[in-house]
């Protein structure tokens, strides 16, 4: 989240340990007049919600992927990084489908073939260099031990560090190895919106400046001086 009255930082917090996501920002694909997600990705290759019949109308279908560049997804997806034309690219392979979606992999070689996805959906890099560099131009960084006791939870904010310069390339990098991840999150009655995420401890990656404000054995050496006191 942005820091009230300065607009220039971005504060992300995370448990220490945790195996969640750093949501990063929103940014729907190119090219957006299509409104790719509902109109293509969910009525082509969506899947029946969990619960659709229940909840939802029986028609109701989900298309929930988090997709990396390191490997495809169980479904086939992936994220690629083209710099010849300047995109980053999600692509379907249907080789990559595991056997266990053999059902849905038939119903989209009826629905649209067993093709790479036509049109691709795509982020152009000046646009998303602008978005990203606009959202993490300098962070900090706070990561927090958690222990729970009688029922309430405390935190320990034992991690602390200082990161300027938001570096695209880095960005562009850690898509490919996997560390920044593209979330689909969408039902045919809701779109929640398509999310650039990252991994845990992979944040420094991209900046070009990295400051430890507050390490772990800072932290303990601060409680010690306290205790003496």
């Amino acid at each position: 989240m942005p820091i009230p009255n300065a607009a220039e930082w971005e504060l992300k917090t995370q448990r220490t340990g945790t195996t969640s996501l750093i949501t990063l920002f929103h940014s729907e694909p190119s090219p957006q007049a299509l409104k790719f997600v509902p109109l293509i990705l969910l009525p082509f290759y969506g899947w029946p919600h969990t619960q659709a019949g229940t909840l939802y109308p029986a028609t109701e279908m989900s298309f929930r992927q988090t997709i990396n560049g390191a490997a495809p997804t169980d479904r086939g997806f992936s994220v690629k990084v083209d710099r010849t034309q300047r995109k980053v690219i999600i692509s379907f392979d249907v080789i990559k489908v595991s056997n266990r979606h053999e059902e849905w992999l038939q119903g989209v070689r009826q629905k649209v073939g067993p093709g790479e996805l036509t049109p691709q959906p795509y982020w152009g890099f000046d646009d998303l260099q602008h978005k990203a560099g606009t959202k993490l131009h300098n962070c900090f960084y706070v990561q927090a031990d958690v222990k729970r006791v009688a029922g309430i939870e405390y935190f320990w904010f034992n991690k602390v560090m200082m990161l300027r310069k938001f570096n695209f390339e880095g960005f562009l990098k850690a898509i490919e190895d996997g560390y920044v991840l593209v979330d689909f999150d969408a039902r045919t009655g809701h779109n929640h919106g398509t999310k650039f995420r990252l991994r845990q401890n992979y944040l420094p990656l991209l900046y070009n400046e990295v400051t430890t404000v507050i390490a772990p054995v800072q932290q303990m050496q601060i409680e010690e001086e306290k205790e003496l006191v």
